[in-house]
């Protein structure tokens, strides 16, 4: 299995690695290395995997056992109340999440794909521009999120964009945050593609963005759907960056995408696990339940898609 030479994070080199694996893993190598080192790698992921699974399967439990008292209804369809927590919910929470998700989803997968696809089978990496682009996308993968919620607060909800505190500003400034792992993982899917592939459709008279968009793209879709998982993973646990973008605490009415006030999911369970109450400490703990349910249906999607092209191939 090929490593990256980068200084990248950890999460970075993961969604890279993940992505090339899963192209990789379509064509099946035959050599008895490259077996050894897939084998090796295979137990490293299912090791890697138990261990989230037991940490998943632990909060899950105490999630459950602390907030399934509020698993009704009026979890998700009220709005979140400071006096009266036995009836709170968090509708404005996940309509502000759902939102916000979708907006970022819409920016990352043609930004990040198409990004990849120029910078792997397009650029000059003799011209010093796009070494530059290829720096500063490693860089970007390894700064913290409060810079970029700091980043959103100066030139997206103010300064040159002027959205204001809404819904598209949060979706902007998340979007920023994850797209250097799509396009890291969407690269590195797009390089494990067999450059045959490309060669031979080139052979048969296709154009190179035929070959590119109806041969290579479609092999590596199902790595860079992994980029994609990851990246929505952790645009929907981000709560730093959204609070300096407006992301308040009490929004007692559904947000609007350009317009109006909006909360999110993570800031508003940080909000209820800090009040003192018990009450509020069970209305948290149902939350964190919630969120993980929005997760998990998001992620289905993109996980049937990438089992789907993977079949095709």
């Amino acid at each position: 299995m090929a490593t990256i030479n980068s200084p990248l994070p950890k999460r970075s080199q993961t969604a890279a690695l993940g992505a090339r694996a899963v192209t990789e893993s379509i064509f099946g190598k035959s050599s008895v290395s490259i077996k050894f080192k897939n084998l090796f790698f295979y137990g490293i992921l299912i090791f890697a995997l138990t261990v989230a699974m037991v940490s998943i399967f632990f909060i899950l439990l105490w999630a459950a056992v602390e907030g399934h008292s509020r698993l009704d209804a009026n979890l998700i369809f009220n709005n979140p109340s400071s006096i009266t927590p036995e009836t709170a919910g968090y509708r404005p929470a996940i309509l502000g999440t759902t939102y916000l998700i979708g907006g970022v989803i819409f920016l990352i997968v043609p930004i990040g794909v198409a990004s990849a696809i120029y910078l792997e089978l397009f650029a000059n990496k003799e011209k010093w521009f796009n070494r530059m682009i290829e720096l500063n996308i490693q860089n970007l993968a390894g700064v913290p999120s409060i810079v970029f919620g700091i980043l959103g607060l100066a030139f997206i909800a103010r300064g040159p964009l002027s959205l204001g505190f809404v819904v598209a500003a949060g979706s902007l400034t998340v979007a920023l945050l994850v797209l250097p792992t799509v396009i890291l993982a969407s690269r590195e899917a797009i390089r494990a593609v067999p450059s045959s592939i490309l060669e031979g459709s080139l052979a048969l008279g296709a154009t190179l963005w035929q070959s590119v968009r109806r041969q290579v793209l479609s092999a590596a879709f199902p790595g860079i759907l992994t980029g994609i998982i990851l990246a929505v993973a952790r645009a929907i646990g981000e709560a730093a960056p959204l609070l300096l973008v407006g992301a308040v605490t009490f929004v007692t009415f559904d947000p609007e995408f350009f317009e109006g006030g909006y909360s999110a999911l993570p800031v508003m369970i940080y909000n209820y696990a800090g009040r003192p109450q018990e009450e509020f400490h069970i209305l948290a703990a149902a939350g964190v339940l919630v969120m993980l349910m929005l997760l998990f249906v998001i992620n289905s999607v993109a996980v049937w898609l990438r089992a789907k092209y993977e079949q095709d191939w």
